[in-house]
């Protein structure tokens, strides 16, 4: 279980949320169950990344499929620092005031990419909303590191919404990533409690802007559930996303980091997840990757080959 202190760092990782009252943590179901980590590959790529002096989500954010992925040699790399300046109710990720940039990270992560022989990598990254440009040419500067050192890997971003940042969206896009995601998170009506320093139809705007600025790349977003929603809620985000030309969607299960996070109201079940991928699928996304645990980079780069696949398939039946 991870914890609101780390166990070398005696300050609070979510100091907004120390004198919040506890939640109940709700006992996970037979379907939520991971095996621990510890293969032998597992504890490589554990050593690469110390190595490069890299952060990945996979731990900041207690990703249940750390163990599987590490495995593979699959980690997403979470650039800009470890300290996020939101603080939103359900994510692990340490909130504060941020480091300054490291010039040394682009070159740090291509390395990383190189050493893990990675043909498919997910690069995230914090809130930087103290940065004029929310991080965007740092994100522009990392992909062109990643492109010169192998230049066959093809590179999934993972981004804020550079809320009331002019001109960031442009300068990533024009870096040329092959994916761009974006997470909505939640629904519309969730967000003043979920997801309170962002806007949905502002994330709706980006990704939709995406696609007007380079129709060719593919565009990505996810969603959590169990923290409440009502099903047409979702089934409405599904037609703004599909409104943006949003091409791959996600749903995973939520699951509180500690009890201080925003409570699971729920465990959706398997079948659940089944049928929000059939709707989904019929409403046009190119790929939908619905189950417990559907994490945003979980197969990523088996989904891409995907959606490669599905793009040209149906741009042979147009």
């Amino acid at each position: 279980m991870v914890t609101l202190i780390d166990s070398l760092d005696t300050r609070p990782r979510h100091p907004e949320k120390a004198n919040r009252p506890e939640n109940e943590m709700l006992r996970k179901p037979d379907w939520i169950r991971v095996k621990a980590p510890g293969s032998p590959i597992y504890k490589e790529t554990h050593q690469i990344v110390r190595e490069n002096n890299l952060v990945t989500v996979c731990e900041e954010a207690g990703c249940p499929n750390i163990g599987e992925c590490w495995s593979k040699k699959h980690a997403t790399m979470m650039i800009m620092g470890e300290i996020c300046t939101r603080a939103c109710a359900f994510c692990n990720v340490r909130t504060g005031l941020p480091t300054a940039l490291d010039p040394m990270e682009p070159e740090n992560v291509a390395n990383a990419v190189a050493k893990l022989g990675l043909a498919h990598v997910v690069i995230t990254s914090v809130d930087r909303d103290d940065l004029p440009d929310g991080g965007a040419e740092h994100f522009a500067q990392v992909i062109r590191a990643i492109r010169a050192k192998t230049p066959k890997t093809t590179i999934e971003i993972l981004t804020p919404d550079f809320l009331r940042k002019e001109g960031a969206l442009e300068i990533v896009v024009a870096a040329k990533p092959d994916v761009f995601n974006h997470n909505l998170e939640t629904v519309p009506s969730k967000y003043l409690k979920v997801r309170p320093g962002a806007r949905y139809f502002h994330s709706i705007r980006l990704l939709q802007r995406v696609k007007e600025l380079d129709p060719t790349m593919f565009t990505k977003s996810g969603i959590m559930v169990g923290l409440g929603e009502e099903r047409n809620e979702v089934l409405q985000l599904m037609d703004d996303l599909r409104s943006a030309d949003v091409d791959f969607l996600t749903i995973g299960q939520y699951l509180a980091p500690t009890k201080k996070h925003i409570a699971v109201n729920r465990f959706v079940t398997p079948e659940e997840f089944k049928s929000y991928a059939t709707v989904a699928t019929t409403k046009g996304f190119l790929l939908v990757s619905s189950s417990p645990l559907t994490r945003s980079s979980h197969h990523a780069g088996e989904d891409f080959e995907k959606l490669r696949a599905a793009r040209m398939a149906k741009l042979a039946h147009a």
